[in-house]
């Protein structure tokens, strides 16, 4: 017996990979639904061998279906979620709408899978930022050995994170400097982001921080533990696909970067590529499509008492969004609703 499951906004970057990874992990599915906006429906998407058309998210009853994965944006998740909720559905958020909400858990199955329970409040688990998933699925292992005092990371997050039009708009620039003619302004990036990088994603605050800096910061907090510190630097790349992250990590106690290696190895959701060599390392071109988050360079940092430094790498719309959603949704299904 499997599950009805819901995927809204099927359509777009983050819901066409839903699909695929539902497909790829064979979730038991009894039925599926797939939603999109009125301006969108009876579109055809793919899902394994089938081609599905969406239906009318406006007109859509939740009723009767088990889980609806939510790729559509904070303002109209914030209309349609609770109407899922209270039909019963357990909704699995991509948003960043309730990732802050006290009474609702942020979940990394890999990090704090026993949080799922708080499912109950609402009805509704939140699926975190894509920077910050990959992050916190490296540093809950070393945390439980040697506990983590401080973070300071600085991010090369790929242009997919801002969606469709931002691929297509590094895509056009990058043509526009080989093709007279095809030069293309800048439109969804504050600068040109073809041949550039821009330590801007999301809006500024008061702090100076920048949003995605934030989160960072308030997502690490509430998945791992209150008492990190943590401060991020979140630049936007000109690659495609796939975030990586330079990460400094301070320590209560000494950990041995050998061991850490060890550690990292064993951890789930991970896969240690760390050779001191050429090409020794994972880069974002070897992640897309895999479901691990990359740990690479792996040293001591001397500069501080406990320190370490590592390099990692993920797929965002797998591991930073879709993959996690699914992750949920199978967690979900184990512990609490036991259909499949």
């Amino acid at each position: 017996m499997g599950y009805r499951i819901v995927v809204v906004g099927a359509t777009g970057n983050v819901g066409h990979e839903m699909l695929n990874i539902l497909d790829e992990r064979e979730f038991p599915i009894d039925e599926i639904a797939v939603l999109a906006s009125r301006r969108s429906l009876g579109t055809e998407v793919s899902f394994g061998e089938r081609t599905l058309k969406t239906d009318d998210l406006d007109t859509f009853d939740f009723t009767g279906w088990d889980m609806a994965l939510f790729a559509i944006g904070s303002e109209a998740t914030a209309k349609y979620a609770p109407i899922a909720a209270k039909a019963g559905c357990v909704v699995i958020d991509n948003s960043s709408l309730y990732r802050y909400h006290p009474d609702i858990p942020l979940i990394v199955p890999e990090v704090n899978p026993d949080d799922i329970e708080m499912y109950k409040n609402k009805n509704i688990i939140a699926n975190p930022n894509c920077s910050t998933a990959q992050m916190v699925v490296a540093l809950k292992p070393l945390h439980d050995r040697a506990t983590i005092k401080r973070v300071v990371v600085s991010t090369y997050q790929s242009v997919s994170g801002g969606g469709k039009e931002a691929m297509d708009e590094l895509w056009m620039q990058t043509k526009g400097m080989y093709v007279p003619g095809q030069e293309r302004e800048a439109k969804i990036f504050t600068k040109q982001i073809a041949f550039n990088v821009i330590p801007h994603i999301d809006v500024f605050m008061d702090s100076g921080d920048t949003k995605e800096e934030w989160k960072m910061v308030a997502e690490t907090k509430k998945i791992v533990d209150p008492a990190i510190k943590v401060t991020a630097t979140c630049v936007r790349v000109p690659v495609f696909v796939g975030h990586s992250e330079a990460v400094n990590i301070e320590f209560e106690d000494f950990l041995d970067e050998d061991e850490a290696r060890d550690i990292l190895r064993e951890a789930p959701g991970i896969l240690v590529v760390d050779k001191r060599e050429n090409g020794g390392y994972t880069t974002p071109v070897e992640c897309v499509g895999e479901y691990a988050t990359f740990i690479s360079r792996i040293r001591q940092d001397t500069t501080i008492e406990n320190g370490l430094n590592l390099w990692c790498v993920s797929d965002n719309l797998r591991k930073g969004a879709a993959l996690n959603a699914v992750q949920i949704a199978e967690l979900l299904g184990r512990r609490v609703l036991k259909k499949g």
